[in-house]
């Protein structure tokens, strides 16, 4: 395995070929409000895989979904037609792995900032 190409990267190493382990394809997903609080947990997993010498690709940014909700400021309907305006965004982050699952156990072990949300489904690499 040392030397193949996997999804456009070569491993130096092999990656737990000799515990007979199988190696996954793993998707971590992260959300949060939070800007800075999801970029630190996203180093801190890329970190964690790399010490481990892991393919690793990401993060991948995707598109920020905004919430909007227009409502009347004043409770009861009369007075000027004033609005308020409120908005949420919800940004999102995908780390993709290729590594056995009792790695990833490791991996994911560290402290998660509050308000982010992970998600990870593992797939088989064939």
């Amino acid at each position: 395995m040392a030397g193949v190409a996997l999804g456009g990267y070569k491993s130096e190493k092999p990656v737990a070929e000799g515990d007979g382990s199988q190696v996954h394809r793993i998707r971590i997903t992260l959300t949060s409000r939070n800007v800075p609080s999801l970029e630190k947990v996203c180093r801190e997993l890329i970190k964690g895989a790399k010490e481990k010498e892991l393919i690793v690709k990401g993060p991948v940014r995707m598109p920020t979904k905004v919430l909007r909700i227009t409502c009347r400021k004043t409770p009861c309907g009369e007075g000027s037609k004033t609005w308020d305006r409120f908005q949420m965004r919800i940004h999102k982050r995908i780390i993709m792995l290729h590594s056995p699952s009792e790695i990833l156990k490791q991996i994911t072990s560290i402290s998660i900032e509050p308000g982010v949300d992970v998600e990870v489904t593992i797939a088989d690499s064939n």
